[in-house]
């Protein structure tokens, strides 16, 4: 069996669509694909549409989370519940066209653990977009253990000992596609040309991509913490330098009266630096506070998954 693990977030219209896709285009396979939708608190249909899918066709399953927790903890639910000896997390949307999976089902044959599905270029996105994440996967291949592949999302195969391996991971607050990294395993790689969304709007735009974007960086590394040790000596000896120039200064010319625009340039800068540094040990500071604190990823309302909760 084949698991798609698919979150959900007011998709009403993609919904339909999707599973006529998977239905149409997977009828071929050898192998029957379970369908594992995850309602993250959807306020439209979406539940309603999924319960009658599961209704008609038993390989439909589905969670449904008491409030929105967000993707990544939709994503790691479907792949804490979901039964395939392989797993597949895809969008709704149809923008992880449904027409690869026979490909990546035959690389992982071939003996691929994770099978990688990488976008050829990000000419759909705005220059901002593409800016920001290529900015991103520099910053995180630069500090990470295990870099990103570029250009990946979370639409991948992975082997049941791959999600085994996932689910022994303590860790609350989730990255996931830093959490893929991590693991390692054999892998290999499909590019692909990506399609727009058939219904719908986005729900991660702006801060929504921000959050995730700064939680990789955050998660994966200690280098934005040892950064500051590196500014503060450099500002160290940056101060030990002007000091000796303003002796022989002193010495050459007298003692003159120093500029109110110097002094106060010099102490917006230093407390500049000093609130960046206390903001990078809050933001680490945070994630202690919340990992401490051991709550669920998430809470399911309702479910026709056996032993869910």
């Amino acid at each position: 069996m084949i698991s798609l693990v698919v979150p959900v977030y007011n998709e009403q219209e993609a919904i339909p669509l999707f599973y006529r896709a998977v239905r149409g285009k997977l009828a071929a396979l050898d192998v029957p694909v379970e369908v594992l939708f995850i309602d993250d608190g959807s306020t439209d249909k979406s539940l309603a549409l999924i319960e009658a899918l599961a209704a008609a066709d038993p390989l439909v399953r589905y969670l449904s989370f008491s409030r929105n927790f967000g993707k990544e903890a939709a994503l790691f639910a479907g792949l804490e519940h979901c039964r395939g000896e392989a797993a597949i997390p895809m969008d709704v949307d149809l923008q992880d066209p449904v027409e690869l999976i026979p490909e990546m089902i035959a690389k992982w044959r071939q003996g691929a653990e994770v099978v990688l599905t990488k976008r050829r270029s990000r000419k759909g996105d705005s220059l901002c977009t593409r800016s920001a994440a290529k900015l991103f996967y520099r910053l995180h291949s630069g500090i990470a253990e295990a870099p990103i592949e570029e250009n990946t999302g979370d639409f991948r195969l992975m082997d049941r000992k791959v999600v085994e391996a996932l689910k022994r991971l303590p860790e609350r607050t989730l990255f996931m596609r830093g959490l893929f990294a991590w693991l390692g395993f054999k892998q290999d790689v499909i590019t692909y040309t990506r399609p727009v969304r058939v219904a719908g709007q986005s729900n991660y735009h702006g801060w929504k991509l921000w959050n995730p974007a700064l939680e990789g960086l955050i998660s994966r590394s200690a280098w934005p913490l040892r950064v500051w040790a590196y500014a503060g000596a450099l500002m160290a000896l940056l101060s030990f330098a002007y000091a000796a120039f303003m002796m022989l200064d002193a010495i050459a010319r007298g003692n003159p009266v120093p500029g109110y625009s110097a002094l106060m340039a010099a102490i917006l800068f230093l407390g500049g630096v000093q609130l960046i540094g206390i903001g990078v040990l809050g933001e680490y500071l945070g994630r202690i506070y919340h990992e401490t604190k051991q709550r669920p990823r998430f809470i399911i309302r309702k479910s026709n998954v056996e032993g869910a909760q």
